[in-house]
């Protein structure tokens, strides 16, 4: 066991020279007590992400375009990745956790329903209207990896893991980002309390500086893709982006990344926060109300969208109708029945319902509707 032992440190070694301000392995908090390995734990979190069934289902979910032809256009697994190579380029510049930057970042998009933000919004209608609580990807996320993975189990992945995904909100730019202390009863705190309380949910800060580089690159990793996207199928022209954007950031989601990383590393190097100049963070602001105004809002038809939320509310009833009537004939069982007692006890149909939806592929979901 003495090659293993040294292996272990091996795995180690590079955290001898992270910043202050990093997060280190010891400091991984867990729900529950762990067996060790030979990983740390937060590299113990990345495999147990991607060895999920929820990351596999990333390949067949919208970034933006929904059933779209062209098959160079994203999906949620690029943008995932694509974040996560921006999290641990900017990470490794600032000498922070690179491992605890992956985990948080292949994770952070796990509990994304089909059809993306739209599919969303329709989710939390009927969440809303349901279970009188707010439905939103990242806070589904987190119930996903903690409650529904692993037949009902979960993952137990730590905390700072938890915590950076449900912080990630990568709609929410700020010039400055700076952790704040937790422990594992405030951030089960926030959590339960974004059900209730939205809008201040998507406010809460990241306990880790990580995971504060994860949630400015969330906004990095779509920004300047979605463009490229937008311009592949027709949407936009690339000269249509304003010249004041321009000048500051750049036209190409290459020189888009390239400048915000940079900006990103030259004002945040040895600090506790991250941080962006004023004029890049000026452009950037600009940039997302651009792509709003002129992609977002355009991603789908009216007819596509009156489709889509009246399809998803007939296959909600229809479910919760199977549930209740034991009617095991349904899809739905193939869900409920692979999930453990304690998952199948402490679930209301209402709720395993819209776990269920929210885990579905773009293909699964447009297959479902149209029966």
């Amino acid at each position: 066991m003495k090659n293993i032992d040294i292996a272990k440190k091996n795995f180690l070694n590079k955290e001898l020279n992270l910043s202050k301000y990093a997060t280190k392995s010891r400091d991984a908090i867990r729900l529950y007590e762990d067996d060790e390995d030979i990983r740390p734990p937060f590299f113990r979190d990345i495999d147990r992400i991607i060895y999920s069934l929820s990351y596999t289902r990333y390949l067949d979910k919208t970034q933006v375009f929904t059933k779209n032809e062209n098959d160079h256009i994203s999906k949620r697994i690029t943008h995932v990745q694509l974040v996560s190579k921006v999290a641990r380029t900017i990470g490794r510049a600032l000498n922070l956790n690179e491992d605890l930057i992956e985990a948080i970042a292949l994770g952070h998009d796990i509990g994304h329903t089909p059809l993306g933000h739209f599919g969303e919004s329709i989710l939390n209608k009927i969440s809303l209207r349901e279970l009188g609580e707010y439905f939103a990807h990242n806070i589904q996320s987190v119930r996903h990896l903690m409650y529904v993975e692993h037949n009902g189990k979960g993952l137990n992945l730590s905390i700072q893991v938890l915590d950076g995904i449900m912080c990630h909100n990568g709609e929410m730019l700020s010039s400055k980002y700076e952790p704040v202390n937790k422990d594992i009863e405030e951030f089960l705190k926030e959590f339960n309390d974004s059900y209730k309380d939205l809008k201040t949910s998507n406010k809460n800060r990241p306990m880790t500086l990580e995971g504060c580089v994860v949630r400015i690159s969330d906004i990095i990793g779509y920004i300047g893709r979605d463009i490229e996207d937008a311009i592949m199928i027709g949407k936009i022209k690339r000269e249509e982006l304003p010249k004041d954007i321009v000048n500051v950031l750049g036209c190409t989601n290459k020189d888009i990344i390239n400048t915000i990383i940079l900006d990103i590393i030259e004002n945040s190097l040895d600090k506790p926060y991250i941080k962006l100049s004023e004029d890049v963070y000026n452009a950037l602001f600009k940039l997302k109300k651009f792509n709003n105004d002129h992609i977002y809002k355009y991603s789908m038809t009216d007819e596509q969208k009156e489709k889509y939320e009246i399809g998803m509310n007939k296959i909600y009833s229809k479910y919760l109708s199977d549930l209740d009537n034991k009617n095991t004939k349904s899809v739905i069982y193939r869900f409920v029945n692979n999930q453990c007692d304690e998952y199948n006890n402490n679930t209301s149909n209402k709720r395993k319902v819209i776990d269920f939806i929210a885990g579905m592929t773009d293909e699964m979901f447009l297959r479902e509707i149209s029966k």
